[in-house]
C-alpha cells in the first residue's frame, strides 16, 4: 500500500490548514454577500434605464445644483485661474491695501501673469515717485496676502499726456511735442 508522503518537522515549514468550521462558513457568507450586491447593482441599472436614466435622490451626488459661489470656485480651480482671480480680488480690495490716500492718487491698471507684474498708474509724478519707493514694501504686503511670488514687481506709471489733438497745424502720423509727461 502507497501512502503519500507525509512532510516531517525536519523537513521544512509546516503546512497551511485548510479552512474548517467557522472559517468556511466566513468564506461563504462573504462570497454570498458580494454575489448579492452584484445582484443588486445590475437589478438597480436595469430599473434606472427604463426610468430614462438616473434620477436625484435623497442623498448629494455630483448632479445637484451648487450655490453660486461655489460652483465659480470649482471653476476657476478647474481651470487653474487661482493666481488671476486672486490679483482681480486684490484690484479690488486696493484701497484696504494700500491705504485711502494713496488709492485716491494711484489706480492698479493690469496684472501679466507671465512676467508677475503689477501696472499702476498715478495721477501726478510725486505720486509716482512716491509709489516707486513704496513698491518694495507692497510687493511683500501682496505676496503675503496672495502668496509668495505671485507679484514681483510692480511697474508705475506717472500721468499720461493731454490727449493728442489732430488738426490742420499737425502732418500726419506726429506724436506730438515730443514733451514728456510723467
Amino acid at each position: 500500500m502507497d501512502q503519500p508522503a507525509r512532510p516531517s518537522a525536519a523537513s521544512g515549514p509546516s503546512p497551511v490548514p485548510e479552512p474548517s468550521g467557522v472559517d468556511l462558513a466566513r468564506v461563504a457568507l462573504r462570497a454570498a454577500k458580494e454575489q448579492a450586491r452584484a445582484r443588486g447593482a445590475a437589478a438597480q441599472q436595469k430599473k434606472q434605464a427604463r426610468r430614462g436614466g438616473l434620477r436625484s435622490g435623497a442623498r448629494a451626488d455630483g448632479r445637484d445644483p451648487l450655490p453660486l459661489g461655489a460652483a465659480i470656485n470649482r471653476l476657476i480651480t478647474e481651470r487653474g485661474w487661482e493666481t488671476p482671480a486672486a490679483v482681480g480680488g486684490v484690484m479690488g480690495r486696493w484701497p484696504q491695501m494700500v491705504g485711502p490716500e494713496v488709492a485716491q492718487h494711484c489706480e492698479p491698471q493690469r496684472y501679466d501673469e507671465d512676467a508677475r507684474v503689477l501696472t499702476v498708474r498715478c495721477d501726478s509724478t510725486a505720486w509716482a515717485t512716491q509709489l516707486r519707493l513704496l513698491a518694495p514694501q507692497l510687493v511683500a504686503r501682496l505676496n503675503a496676502d496672495l502668496g509668495q511670488g505671485t507679484v514681483k514687481l510692480i511697474k508705475v506709471l506717472g500721468p499720461g499726456g493731454p490727449p493728442r489733438r489732430y488738426g490742420s497745424l499737425r502732418s500726419p502720423g506726429s506724436t506730438g511735442p515730443g514733451d514728456t509727461y510723467g
